[in-house]
């Protein structure tokens, strides 16, 4: 699939008014992307666990309007929100040429997350891959019966997921992934032959029963707004010392793990996700200007963590995305045990005891 594929050539505008609602999770990546180029084009591959129950729930009511501008209303919680709107502004702009109907209805969004917006979780990923779904819901009431491409009259939802994925990296390069579950890949990577930079794919590698059910447990170190947003921290890949490196062993690691998810090697696992995660925060300390995401609670469940699967002969690891919260990954036969590790020793490093307990999930749907 190309750009052009996703261009909307023909539909009609005699609906006047109605309304789509999706639910669509957010997704914590095993192999990490950071750096991107033009248009939310990955520098390097990444793989991602889809999660359950950490998702955005949108719902948008279109109404036909006269003038030939973006109108649009966004109501977060209940509440008319007016600092999301730039982001949208900028996202309608970005995809107008592959959903030109835009110009012709008044949206009202209206959206709301499963876990506390002041959580510390990103729901960029789940909110942009909702209000895509939503969109592309609305092309599919709006679309005439002369199609945009021959994928389209296939009769499955090939063409619908990837459009959806390829709009919301738009939105949100991370998006792309929400779409679909359990495992996703975005970028491309001569070991997963379907995979794109323009969107995100669904797993259909051998996958051990070892993976099934995987548990996430998310521990909240840090609620606030993070120091340096993700889209600062990508751009510091433009001339970092050890980018070229950096996107070499991105590339060879989703082909190591490709190989570790068919064996159900939970050793190399634990292995490869750990060092993928210290990875992505070591490019921020050597960039310039460097940063530091981590905090001081977040080293101390890290070195925590080993020292309990030193002494217990546990599978459970963690990853990080570009902040302060730890992910904590564990095989679903582990459960009980776990939570009470994390209960007994690392919930007092969280800000207010607070964890989130999630598990691998199945992508997005509609409401």
């Amino acid at each position: 699939m190309t750009e052009q594929d996703f261009i909307l050539k023909a539909y009609h505008t005699n609906v006047e008014t109605g309304s789509v609602k999706w639910e669509s999770p957010s997704n914590i990546a095993l192999v990490k992307y950071w750096g991107k180029k033009k248009h939310q084009i990955p520098e390097n591959p990444s793989i991602s666990f889809t999660l359950s129950n950490c998702k955005t729930v949108t719902e948008i009511t279109y109404t036909r309007k006269k003038t030939k501008e973006f109108s649009f209303d966004i109501y977060f919680e209940g509440e008319k929100n007016e600092a999301f709107k730039p982001k949208i502004q900028t996202f309608f702009e970005r995809i107008e040429i592959y959903m030109p109907f835009l110009k012709d209805y008044h949206f009202k969004i209206e959206t709301s997350n499963t876990f506390p917006h002041s959580s510390g979780i990103a729901s960029s990923a789940s909110g942009m891959s909702a209000i895509a779904l939503c969109l592309m819901s609305i092309e599919e009431k709006l679309k005439d019966n002369v199609t945009s491409s021959a994928v389209e009259r296939s009769g499955d939802n090939t063409y619908f997921n990837q459009k959806a994925s390829f709009l919301a990296r738009l939105g949100s390069g991370s998006a792309c992934r929400s779409i679909e579950g359990e495992l996703v890949v975005w970028g491309e990577n001569e070991s997963v032959a379907a995979s794109s930079d323009l969107y995100g794919v669904k797993f259909e590698g051998d996958v051990h029963s070892n993976f099934k059910n995987y548990q996430d447990t998310i521990l909240l170190v840090d609620k606030g707004e993070k120091q340096v947003s993700s889209t600062v921290g990508h751009q510091l890949m433009y001339g970092h010392p050890f980018a070229k490196e950096r996107f070499s062993q991105a590339h060879d690691n989703l082909a190591k793990l490709k190989t570790i998810l068919a064996s159900g090697d939970l050793n190399e696992f634990v292995k490869i996700v750990e060092s993928e995660a210290l990875t992505l925060h070591a490019m921020m300390m050597t960039s310039m200007p460097y940063f530091i995401l981590m905090k001081p609670n977040t080293l101390e469940i890290i070195n925590k963590i080993w020292a309990y699967r030193l002494k217990t002969d546990s599978k459970v690891c963690f990853t990080l995305d570009a902040g302060a919260n730890v992910h904590v990954l564990y095989p679903e036969t582990e459960t009980e045990t776990v939570l009470q590790f994390i209960k007994n020793e690392l919930a007092n490093y969280c800000q207010n005891a607070h964890y989130i307990c999630d598990q691998i999930g199945h992508g997005a749907n509609q409401l």
